[in-house]
């Protein structure tokens, strides 16, 4: 078995030619191969859902068989198992996987499988030494074929043969100087996946982050960041082509998580990454921000107004000009994501997580008590004297058990179950009254907004109405939280 260490980046056909004459390549001719690979699942995808690829490949004359078990990409980075014989066509032989509960996974799934997708395309491949290493780079040009479906192959893909995992980030600063690259995290054979079950884009949720009690600190950040890190790219082709509202919303909640994780570990990661990346985020996510406030005016408050005022002639006035702020907020989203510093970040950012020391070793368990006690006692603090918070003081509290929550979320592989199940559960229902609470302060401000400074009284006085009555609430959501204990 060998680990593969590869970043993958997409360009233009335009910058694929423009590459090959780079400096850095120029001087050496490339080996160059055509590949035909042909893709095979059980007919339930069971394979796919395990994130394993099988696959046979044909390479000038010679049939290779290609078992892959993949770990989520970030930042364009994969790290992935793989192991490779060759082989005649159609013949499943897994006595190369020198894993043994992995063999028999596969040996027991192999008279059912079938063909999924094809790959067809031309490489181009240089080894380039740079800095203490030795790196493979190849640029691939063609399409993944499914059903009658194709969609089109342009990227290049640097895998470290030998050194340090920083000389391809280093190799790939210097490249994206004059050729537009960009990180991508979705596989040849996640593509041919998309494209057999030709199944629309859906927004991407956060999933749990597989942290262990064997990690350091430092350790489980470089999981959780780059886990926020997935969540958030997989939602970048939403954003790009209209920006449904859940994909501004689950694109949000990827960065908001990503801040609170860096905040969360900042007493171990070095001061200059907290200083470098603690606000790099910080103008995206407020766009995000923005448009996510006017998509739950216009889908979630607006509506009950509306129906309260049926013959209120502001209201037609109100949706339209909320619906052009929204509009103006999405653009300057995707504004954001098309600047060409933007790929530079996500790079820059994978780079710093991956290459990150541990500064300040300790247990994992030890740093999570201290950080779950710390921002349980502050939630708790200010929940005490909830009746006397002013809505600014009310939204801070809201922050602080948000903060709690992804807290507990990102050390949820550390704790136990049956008591973090119903804390969370409480925590769950009280950020959702807070939430509907935030959203109707938000509302009086976009609403002075819209109308241009000259809010509507009936329709202010419905939206103070609707937030006392939420206000007074609020205690006994907070007195469910209270009665459980932290786990």
């Amino acid at each position: 078995m060998s680990t593969e260490i590869e970043l993958k980046l997409q360009l233009s056909p335009k910058a694929a030619r423009k590459l090959a004459a780079h400096p850095l390549l120029a001087s050496t001719p490339p080996q160059k191969l055509h590949l035909l690979n042909t893709y095979f699942d059980t007919p339930k995808l069971e394979l796919h859902a395990r994130r394993v690829a099988v696959r046979f490949r044909k390479q000038g004359w010679q049939w290779l068989c290609t078992v892959k078990s993949a770990e989520p990409a970030s930042g364009g980075l994969a790290m992935r198992s793989e192991w490779e014989t060759p082989a005649t066509p159609g013949v499943f032989d897994f006595s190369h996987v020198d894993n043994d509960d992995f063999r028999q996974f596969l040996e027991q799934r192999r008279d059912r499988f079938e063909a999924i997708f094809t790959t067809d395309f031309h490489r181009q491949i240089w080894q380039v030494p740079f800095g203490e290493s030795l790196i493979e780079l190849a640029i691939d040009h063609g399409k993944i074929e499914s059903c009658g479906r194709r969609t089109p192959i342009c990227e290049i893909e640097l895998e470290l043969l030998s050194g340090k995992v920083d000389d391809i980030f280093g190799l790939t600063r210097q490249l994206q100087q004059s050729i537009g690259l960009y990180p991508a995290i979705a596989s040849k054979a996640e593509r041919g996946y998309n494209l057999f079950l030709d199944e629309p884009l859906r927004p991407f949720k956060s999933k749990p982050v597989p942290i262990n009690d064997q990690q350091t600190p430092i350790e489980a950040f470089r999981s959780i960041a780059l886990g926020c890190l997935e969540h958030f790219q997989r939602n970048e082709k939403g954003l790009l082509l209209g920006g449904e509202a859940e994909f501004i919303h689950q694109a949000r909640v990827a960065l908001r998580r990503l801040r609170s994780a860096i905040k969360l570990f900042a007493p171990v990661l070095p001061p200059e990454f907290v200083a470098a990346y603690g606000q790099t985020w910080q103008t995206l996510a407020g766009a995000l921000g923005d448009t996510r406030n006017w998509d739950v005016f216009l889908e979630e408050t607006l509506p009950p107004i509306a129906e309260a005022f049926p013959d209120n002639r502001d209201i037609k006035r109100l949706r339209k000009a909320a619906q052009r702020r929204a509009n103006s907020a999405r653009k300057s989203v995707t504004g954001l994501l098309a600047v060409k510093e933007y790929p530079r970040l996500l790079l820059e950012f994978t780079a710093a997580v991956y290459t990150l020391g541990d500064t300040l070793p300790m247990p994992i368990k030890d740093f999570a008590r201290q950080q779950i006690s710390s921002h349980a006692r502050k939630a708790r603090r200010m929940a005490s004297r909830h009746a006397e918070l002013c809505p600014e003081e009310r939204h801070k509290m809201r922050i602080a058990f948000k903060r709690l929550r992804y807290t507990l979320e990102f050390f949820a592989p550390l704790l136990p179950p049956r008591r973090l199940k119903p804390y969370l559960a409480a925590l769950s229902q009280l950020q959702d009254e807070l939430g509907l609470i935030n959203d109707h302060v938000t509302a009086e401000t976009l609403i002075a907004e819209a109308l241009a400074g000259r809010p509507d009284g009936p329709i202010q006085g419905w939206i103070s109405g609707r937030h006392a009555l939420l206000v007074s609430e609020l205690p006994v959501v907070l007195q469910t939280w209270l009665a459980q204990r932290t786990p």
